[in-house]
C-alpha cells in the first residue's frame, strides 16, 4: 500500500547476500588449505591406496550380494546388472536380464530390488552419489524385460498385487506422501494417503505373507500404521491404532492376527515387545501379549514364517537369536559367534520356507552366511567360496562406569600378536544419537589398521540404540550430556586397562556422532591426539534454531526445541561443540565435508573449523612454552558425495 515502509526486506536480502559471501569466501579459503596441504600426505595416500584395493579384491568383491527367492526363481545383483537364476540349477547359469547402463543410468547404484507377486514386474530404485534421492524404475520382465515406468525422487515402494505398486515421494529429505500407480488396462497414479506433521516421516512395507501392504508414519518417538489389503488394493487404507505420543508399533500378519512390535505395555520399562490382535479389532485395547523382551535388549531385526518368527537381538555387545514357535508357544535362544556385531538378513519372500539366511560380520571379519533350520532347529555355517579366515584378531568386551554409575559397553579388536598395548595407537569410534547403533560392518580400512597393530574400540554410550529404546531415551534432549560422560568414562577405562594412551589416540566419528566427538575436544583435550569427523553436526544450536532447514521440525524430538523452551537453549549451549570452543591445546582434527550435504549445512562446519583453528593459535600464542605443539586443523570438502553411504570407489578415494 502508498506509504507503507519496505527497508525490512531490502535490510534481509543484504544479510542473505553477506552470509552467502562469507561461505563463498570461507569455502575458497579452505579449499586453497586443503591444495597446499594434501601433496603432504601423497606417498601416505598411494600406500594405503593400494593396501585397501588388496583387502577389497580379497574379502569383498567376490562375496554374495543378498539373494531374492521366489519360487525356483533367483534373483540377484551384481555390478549394476540384474541376474535371474534358477534355484537347483547354480548360478554358473544365471542369465542377465539387464544392467543400469543399459537404461541410460550411469554412475549411479542399485539400492532397493521389489519383484511383483507374479513376477512380471520388478521395481528398482536407482541412487547417485550427490543426491539422496532416489529414482524408481518399474521394468517388465520377459524375453526382452522393457522399461515401463520411471518416477523421479521416490523412497519407499511396495507391491501390492501383481500390477499395483505402491509408493512414497521425498521432497527435501521428508516423505509425506503415497501414491498408487497400475501398469495394465487403465493405467493411473492416484495419491493415497498424505501426512500432516512435519516430524513423521513415511514409508511402506509388505507383511511378510504379502496379505497387507502397510502404510507407516513414524516420528521419532511415534507412530501410526494403516493397512492395504493387497486382496482388495484400491480400497481405502484402515488405520491399526491411532497414533499415541511415545507409543512405536510396527505391524506383521500371521493367520487373521497382526502382530505388533511395540513399545506398548510396561512404560517403567521402555523396551520392546510383541503382542497380537485380531484383523477384525486392531485398537491396543485389543493387544494381547506373545513376547517381552529382556531389559536392555535391543531388536535389531524381526523375521515372520508360516509357523515361527525369529528376532534378532542384540545384549552388552552380543548378538543371539530368539526363535519363538507359534506352535509349541516355546522360545529357543541361540547364541552367535563371540566376534560377530551386525546381522544382516537375507530376502525370503516365501514366509513358508524351512530355513532362514542371514550373515554375520564386524568391522574386522568380512560377512560370513549363516542358516538357521526350523526342522533340525540348529544353525549351519555356509561353506561360500575361499575366503581367507581372520583369526589373528582378538575381540574383547569392557563395560566402562559413567559418572552416575551407568555401565558403558566397549568392544574392542587387536591383533593377538601384538606387545606392548600401551604403546600401540588407539582409534575410538563413537555415535550416540537417534537409538541408532554405532556401525559395525565390515570395512576394509578397519582391518588393515589391525594388521598394522592398531586397537580399535567402539562405545556404545546412551543417545544410540544398543542396549534397547530406554538407552537411546537416556542419552537424548536433556540427557545429551549423559552420551558425553559415557564416552570420556570408556576412553579412560580403555587407558586405564592398557589399550594405548592419550599420546596415541585418535577419535573417529560421522554425523551426529560429531556431537559428542566435538563436545569431548572442548572438555577434555588431553584424552586425545587426533580426531578424524566425518560430516560432523557441530553447530547443534544454531541449526536448530533455524526452522526453514529440512529437518529441524522433526530433530526436535532428539534435541529439544530451543526457539520455545530457553532450558533447552541453555542446555544445548552447555554441550554444542561450536559454542563451547575455547583458547586451549587442542587434538588435530581432519574433517571431511560435502559442498551439497543436505543434513549437516556445510556453514556450521566452515565456521567450526575457522574458530577451533584461532582458539588453538591463540593458545599456542599466549603459551610460548619452549616444543609447544600447535595442533593441525584441516578441512577437506569434497565437491561429490552425499551424507548417506557411498560406493566403494569414492569412499576409497575419501
Amino acid at each position: 500500500q502508498e506509504g507503507t515502509k519496505v527497508p525490512s526486506k531490502r535490510k534481509q536480502n543484504t544479510s542473505i547476500v553477506t552470509s552467502d559471501l562469507l561461505h563463498k569466501n570461507l569455502l575458497k579459503s579452505e579449499q586453497k588449505n586443503w591444495n597446499n596441504i594434501s601433496p603432504t600426505y601423497k606417498a601416505m595416500t598411494k600406500r594405503i591406496k593400494e593396501k585397501l584395493e588388496e583387502l577389497y579384491t580379497m574379502y569383498t568383491l567376490n562375496s554374495r550380494s543378498p539373494r531374492i527367492r521366489f519360487g525356483e526363481n533367483v534373483y540377484f545383483e551384481e555390478n549394476g546388472c540384474i541376474f535371474l537364476a534358477k534355484a537347483d540349477d547354480g548360478e554358473g547359469n544365471a542369465k542377465i536380464l539387464f544392467s543400469v547402463e543399459d537404461l541410460g543410468f550411469s554412475d549411479t547404484f542399485i539400492q532397493r530390488i521389489r519383484i511383483s507377486p507374479d513376477q512380471r514386474y520388478m521395481a528398482i530404485s536407482l541412487k547417485s552419489e550427490n543426491s539422496e534421492k532416489a529414482t524408481c524404475i518399474i521394468m517388465k520382465l520377459g524375453n526382452l524385460p522393457v522399461v515401463e515406468k520411471v518416477i523421479s525422487s521416490v523412497f519407499s515402494f511396495e507391491w501390492a498385487a501383481n500390477d499395483v505398486l505402491y509408493y512414497t515421494a521425498q521432497k527435501n529429505l521428508k516423505c509425506q506422501n503415497v501414491f498408487r500407480t497400475t501398469f495394465t488396462y487403465q493405467k493411473h497414479t492416484k495419491l493415497v494417503y498424505t501426512e500432516q506433521d512435519a516430524r513423521f516421516f513415511v514409508d511402506l512395507y509388505c507383511t511378510k505373507d504379502r496379505r497387507f501392504l502397510t502404510i507407516n508414519s513414524n516420528s521419532k518417538t511415534t507412530s501410526e500404521v494403516w493397512l492395504v489389503d493387497c486382496r482388495h488394493p484400491f480400497e481405502s487404507p484402515v488405520l491399526v491404532q491411532a497414533r499415541t505420543t511415545g507409543l512405536i508399533y510396527h505391524i506383521e500378519h500371521r493367520k487373521d492376527q497382526l502382530y505388533i512390535l511395540t513399545t506398548y505395555g510396561e512404560p517403567a520399562e521402555y523396551k520392546a515387545i510383541l503382542m497380537k490382535a485380531p484383523v477384525a479389532s486392531s485398537g491396543k485395547e485389543n493387544w494381547q501379549l506373545v513376547y517381552a523382551l529382556e531389559r536392555k535388549t535391543k531388536l535389531v531385526d524381526f523375521e515372520m514364517f508360516s509357523d515361527d518368527c525369529i528376532m534378532f537381538l542384540k545384549n552388552a555387545g552380543h548378538l543371539y537369536l530368539n526363535v519363538i514357535s507359534f506352535v509349541s508357544h516355546s522360545v529357543q535362544s541361540i547364541k552367535l559367534p563371540t566376534w560377530a556385531c551386525e546381522f544382516e538378513l537375507e530376502s525370503h519372500p516365501e514366509h513358508t520356507t524351512s530355513t532362514c539366511y542371514f550373515q554375520l560380520s564386524s568391522p574386522v571379519h568380512p560377512p560370513k552366511r549363516f542358516a538357521y533350520s526350523f526342522k533340525e532347529n540348529n544353525l549351519i555355517e555356509q561353506a561360500v567360496q575361499e575366503v581367507p579366515i581372520i583369526t589373528n584378531c582378538h575381540t574383547t568386551r569392557l563395560l566402562a562406569k559413567s559418572k552416575d554409575e551407568t555401565l558403558v559397553p566397549i568392544t574392542v579388536f587387536h591383533n593377538k600378536n601384538s606387545k606392548e598395548l600401551h604403546r600401540r595407537p588407539l582409534l575410538v569410534h563413537v555415535y550416540g544419537a537417534y537409538g541408532i547403533d554405532l556401525n559395525m560392518s565390515f570395512k576394509e580400512e578397519k582391518l588393515m589398521l589391525i594388521e598394522q597393530g592398531w586397537i580399535l574400540a567402539y562405545c556404545h554410550v546412551r543417545g544410540g540404540g544398543e542396549q534397547g529404546l530406554s538407552w537411546h531415551r537416556d542419552g537424548c534432549q536433556h540427557n545429551k550430556l549423559k552420551g558425553l560422560h559415557d564416552l570420556r568414562a570408556c576412553i579412560r577405562l580403555l587407558h586405564q586397562v592398557g589399550f594405548s594412551q592419550p599420546k596415541h589416540t585418535a577419535l573417529a566419528a560421522a554425523s551426529a556422532g560429531g556431537v559428542l566427538a566435538g563436545a569431548l575436544c572442548n572438555t577434555d583435550p588431553a584424552l586425545l591426539r587426533a580426531v578424524v569427523l566425518q560430516a560432523p553436526f557441530v553447530d547443534v544450536l544454531n541449526t536448530m534454531m533455524k526452522t526453514h532447514l529440512p529437518l529441524t521440525i522433526e530433530e526436535q524430538e532428539e534435541w529439544g526445541n530451543p526457539l520455545e523452551d530457553e532450558k533447552c537453549m541453555k542446555y544445548i549451549k552447555s554441550y554444542c561443540p561450536y559454542q563451547n570452543i575455547k583458547p586451549q591445546c587442542y587434538p588435530s582434527v581432519f574433517i571431511t565435508a560435502y559442498e551439497n550435504d543436505e543434513r549437516v549445512p556445510l556453514t556450521g562446519i566452515l565456521q567450526y573449523v575457522q574458530k577451533l583453528r584461532k582458539a588453538a593459535l591463540d593458545h599456542a600464542s599466549r603459551t610460548s612454552k619452549k616444543g609447544n605443539w600447535i595442533p593441525n586443523i584441516i578441512l577437506d570438502v569434497q565437491a561429490n558425495g552425499s551424507h548417506c553411504d557411498s560406493s566403494w570407489e569414492h569412499s576409497l578415494n575419501e
